[in-house]
């Protein structure tokens, strides 16, 4: 049906729930010392914090029993290195893979793969650093997953029109510290003109800088202010700035995957029809996670079917209930949204792709000003779009079967 939209929106995702992405660290002992591996061998780093001062030792050569750069005998293993290093209470930055089965692939601090040998000291070592960390990242995994079931609760009200505009953040560049000539100056007078130089130097780096500043901030003011007239007046009557300000409110939302929604407005501005692309129920994620005791791993636990199922529908409604909120919020012109929901799927038939319509709904403005925008944690969206004329044929157990969408008239 996307070929009845003029527009379209392609949203990048906020948040993403891919288990094998690296980004966990963790420093075991004090500031200021790590460990890395390569071809080269294994070398400690150490150094004051805050200083600049530091030095660097090889802990072990290709060539058992070699020298270190200080004369002394080291381990001939990697493994052994890293238990004498962190023994003597060094750092060690450490990069935390997680599989899908919630085994743990451990890396040294710049990407360098661990041994099972190695892996096995950090754990002796800093077994409960690790506990802490994994359990941080199973909340957060955990809650993304929930997340995905409650975006509707972040919907703005929508008397919340216009737009606030944004000060500009960035600090203007510090004025340069002039050099004040010594009495003896006056004595050398070549000393003096190169001090001056100098200053003028500073004061010109620092002129060009303030500048540079300047131009910024004045592009930042000018684009909110437009940003701000636009979305009091012109978005009122103007087709192309009602397209702007709805693509940005909607690319400022957090999505949990890649969205395209296609959309059209009717020809007196009043009226929306949005198309959206929903995930798949095979993109959803089908467990949570949880930390074996004094283990250092992460168990998954597989959703049921009719978790699964539930957690999908919450989903998809949710994804509608936000955008209706964007388009209510930010178009006042807007009298009636129609808002429709499909995926992909294969027909049985051809074996080849279509697009299957889960939903489609028409809400009126005074009908979407009803509900409780400030209860929205108890508001259930599946049960929100009954509230409103609704196309959508599902099972109690959460099972969607084709419908034909709204058209925009």
């Amino acid at each position: 049906m996307g070929f009845r939209f003029q527009r379209r929106i392609t949203l990048a995702p906020g948040i993403r729930l891919n288990l094998s992405k690296r980004g966990l660290g963790l420093s075991v002992g004090p500031r200021g010392a790590s460990l890395s591996v390569g071809q080269s061998g294994v070398h400690g780093h150490a150094g004051i914090p805050g200083t600049g001062l530091a030095y660097r030792q090889k802990l072990n050569t290709r060539n058992r029993g070699a020298s270190s750069s200080s004369g002394g005998t080291v381990g001939s293993s990697p493994a052994a290195a890293l238990d004498a290093l962190l023994a003597d209470g060094e750092q060690l930055p450490v990069q935390l893979e997680i599989e899908a089965e919630g085994s743990i692939q451990y890396f040294h601090g710049d990407g360098t793969p661990m041994s099972d040998d190695e892996a096995r000291v950090l754990r002796r070592h800093a077994r409960e650093s690790l506990r802490e960390q994994l359990a941080h990242h199973c909340e957060r995994l955990n809650a993304d997953l929930d997340r995905l079931g409650q975006l509707h609760e972040e919907t703005p009200h929508p008397g919340k029109n216009g737009y606030a505009s944004q000060a500009f953040t960035d600090a203007p560049p510090s004025p340069p510290q002039h050099q004040q000539p010594a009495w003896w100056h006056v004595l050398w007078p070549p000393a003096k003109r190169r001090i001056a130089q100098e200053n003028r130097r500073r004061q010109a780096a620092f002129e060009e800088a303030y500048r540079d500043w300047e131009w910024c901030k004045a592009e930042h003011d000018a684009a909110e202010f437009a940003r701000q007239h636009r979305e009091a007046e012109e978005v009122w009557h103007d087709t192309d700035a009602m397209e702007q300000t709805l693509r940005e409110r909607l690319e400022e939302i957090e999505w949990p995957r890649e969205t395209a929604i296609d959309f059209d407005l009717g020809s007196d501005v009043s009226t929306i029809a949005v198309d959206i692309e929903l995930p798949g129920e095979d993109e959803m994620p089908d467990r949570y996670w949880t930390m074996p005791a004094k283990q250092v791993k992460l168990t998954p636990r597989e959703l049921s079917d009719t978790r699964q199922r539930k957690l999908y529908r919450d989903h998809v409604h949710g994804i509608a209930f936000r955008v209706l909120g964007a388009v209510f919020a930010r178009l006042p012109a807007v009298q009636e949204a129609r808002i429709s929901g499909y995926r992909q799927i294969t027909d049985p038939a051809t074996g080849g792709e279509r697009d299957q319509y889960l939903f489609s709904v028409k809400v009126t403005r005074t009908q979407w000003g009803k509900i409780h925008f400030d209860k929205l944690d108890q508001v259930d969206p599946v049960a929100a779009m009954e509230a409103f004329t609704l196309r959508r044929d599902m099972t109690k157990t959460g099972i969607f079967r084709d419908i034909e969408p709204f058209m925009l008239v």
